[in-house]
């Protein structure tokens, strides 16, 4: 079987190739004896990884009959910080796993709304512009929009235009009831 491929802009590590196969390894070792709890540890580990690897950890798990294992792994990467969450996601994109790009970020958004405007300010911050979309774009579709609203407060100068721009990227339906939602909070829109 040929070799997944590279991400653009995901840089795969030497040992990247054996880590995998270690890690499946010892994921099938573990499964097989009954060991739940301490495949988990494992796939929480692999969660860390540099993003460059979690393609090639994808396509090995399916191979290996361990599918479930790369839901759970995607479940624990959801908890990466922000700015590594928008990072993996595109790896997995740029591999051809956009499914698996868009689950990791209706997961990762799930996290506090201040927490998200946040991470928006430190992306726009430090000119990453596109992964500040790129995880706006998925609070506002996976949030209700009271909740989205919530995550201005840090700033609401920057982050409401931003807000409104990825709501309007969206629909026009989901821009008016953001624009509703901001002003029961008190912004304006």
């Amino acid at each position: 079987m040929a070799e997944p491929p590279v991400p653009d802009g995901a840089v795969v590590d030497e040992g990247a190739r054996e880590a995998v196969d270690g890690v499946v390894g010892r994921l099938a070792r573990l499964r097989a004896e009954g060991r739940s709890g301490e495949a988990h540890v494992v796939l929480v580990e692999a969660a860390r990884w540099p993003v460059g690897r979690l393609p090639l950890l994808a396509d090995a798990l399916h191979r290996a009959g361990l599918g479930a294992d790369w839901a759970t792994l995607l479940w624990e990467a959801a908890a990466l910080p922000a700015e590594r969450l928008v990072a993996a996601a595109d790896a997995l994109t740029a591999a051809g796993r956009d499914g698996d790009g868009r689950q990791l970020l209706r997961q990762g958004v799930a996290r506090p709304a201040e927490h998200i405007g946040a991470a928006v300010l430190r992306l726009e911050d430090e000119g990453r512009r596109r992964e500040a979309r790129t995880l706006l774009d998925a609070h506002v579709r996976v949030r209700t929009a009271e909740e989205a609203a919530r995550c201005v407060a840090a700033d609401p100068g920057r982050l409401v235009p931003l807000l409104l721009e990825a709501a309007l990227a969206v629909s026009d339906e989901r821009h008016w009831d953001l624009v509703h939602a901001l002003r029961v909070a008190g912004y304006h829109a």
